[in-house]
């Protein structure tokens, strides 16, 4: 049964597309792929004063040129370096592993201070077309197009995979006016814009949180209700009288606090003995989050989960509930009257991954843990801590969970409009004369 085509639309070899619209390949659009050389380089950014610098392959992704995946050439080698990031043009790693083969990035300035290089190809753009290259961008990073260019992509070896110019300039897709181009790269761009915004947010409100880690879980900063004496003390403090600071083996702690070890105040500190093999209903934990289910519940109730060996041995969750725990995980249960997510936030500021021991199988050990010295303030101050911690967590969570929302909108947005199943508004006098790419 024949598809149903609607009017002002005809059926391609890649699909319906709009009546005016064509399907050039790329090579209608780009003139030639200019590649860099390849210099002697070191990682740390800052290494030399010349501030000249190559680009590394992992400088463009999904459509993104991040220029600060650079490094520092050596002086030698500085007269070597050709091929300068240019406003308005495309980055593309012609060789790569086969998931990387491929990416790309829009460059929106000019940075005469940074080199490609060989790995990575320039797109020049015939002068004799107008092409909206940020339009192109989106059309080669979207996903259809993207995964042609990486399945054209050849070579012998599993691990590295090269794309000729050939292949690159010969894929096809769907092209409207230079007009509409225009509007669908602009209506993108401020996804994009507004994607940029809340990165920004979530990062600054992870910096804001970080900072209020530092303070109030040394007790630099103490929240109001608990920087003053409440009431006369028998050692001779007065009621309305702040609370100072004492010297300890932790450093400067508030005077009302104290140091203890983690065991002093934990139940349990063990590894898990959960059987991988059966599965079930109830969820398994292990050393990076819940890694499937389980048949038995053994164990329930709020727990710290801290991962034992590996490459993410350090690594913290928090569960509850009923679950079961794998072997390379340590469980920390706490007395009943201690606040769990206080001692969380505690032992994620201690960063535990600095405890790892062992060069081949890095190492945490439950004595470990039960010996860490920390601070602690009364059960009453852990939880007003916490909270606010808690309340930071969450609005960082809505915010990342409005990413992924805004992300996913753009991404449908990218899939009608780069294949005109939705035509945007646009003044379509303006495109009366202009030449379709033949």
């Amino acid at each position: 049964m024949s598809q149903t085509i609607k009017s002002g639309y005809k059926q391609t070899e890649v699909g319906v597309i709009p009546e005016d619209w064509d399907i050039p390949t790329l090579g209608t659009f780009v003139q030639s792929l200019e590649a860099g050389i390849s210099v002697n380089s070191v990682n740390e950014i800052s290494a030399f004063s010349h501030e000249k610098h190559i680009l590394k392959t992992s400088c463009v992704s999904k459509g993104y040129f991040y220029p600060n995946e650079a490094k520092s050439i050596v002086p030698i080698d500085i007269t070597r370096a050709k091929t300068t990031p240019q406003n308005g043009s495309i980055i593309i790693s012609r060789m790569n592993t086969p998931d990387l083969v491929g990416e790309l990035g829009f460059v929106g300035n000019s940075f005469p201070n940074l080199f490609l290089p060989d790995r990575l190809w320039q797109m020049q753009f015939r002068s004799n077309i107008k092409t909206n290259t940020r339009w192109l961008a989106y059309v080669l990073s979207s996903k259809p197009i993207s995964k042609k260019i990486k399945e054209s992509a050849t070579g012998t070896s599993n691990s590295m995979k090269n794309i000729s110019k050939g292949s690159l300039l010969s894929i096809t897709f769907p092209s409207p006016s230079f007009t509409e181009q225009t509007a669908i790269a602009n209506a993108l761009s401020d996804m994009d814009a507004l994607l940029s915004e809340l990165e920004k947010l979530i990062a600054k409100k992870q910096a804001i949180k970080t900072a209020a880690m530092q303070q109030l879980l040394t007790g630099k900063t103490r929240l109001p209700e608990f920087a003053t004496y409440t009431e006369d003390t028998p050692e001779g403090k007065k009621k309305g009288q702040p609370k100072v600071m004492k010297t300890s083996e932790l450093g400067e702690i508030p005077e009302d606090w104290e140091v203890i070890e983690l065991g002093d105040k934990t139940i349990f500190v063990g590894s898990g003995k959960t059987s991988t093999k059966e599965k079930g209903d109830f969820p398994l934990y292990g050393s990076t989050g819940q890694i499937g289910t389980c048949k038995n519940r053994d164990y329930k109730g709020d727990s710290l989960l801290i991962a034992r060996v590996g490459a993410n041995a350090g690594t913290l969750n928090f569960v509850s509930g009923n679950y079961g725990v794998s072997d390379n995980t340590i469980i920390i249960k706490l007395q009943k009257d201690e606040d769990i997510s206080f001692y969380k936030y505690l032992l994620i500021r201690k960063n535990l991954n600095s405890l790892v021991f062992g060069s081949g199988q890095p190492l945490i050990t439950g004595s470990q843990l039960k010996s860490l010295k920390v601070v602690y303030p009364k059960q009453e101050e852990q939880t007003a801590i916490a909270t606010i911690l808690s309340d930071m967590d969450d609005e960082i969570q809505a915010l990342e969970q409005r990413l992924h929302k805004t992300r996913q909108i753009k991404q449908g947005m990218m899939q009608e409009l780069l294949t005109g199943k939705t035509r945007l508004p646009f003044d379509q006098t303006k495109q009366q004369g202009e030449a379709h790419a033949d």
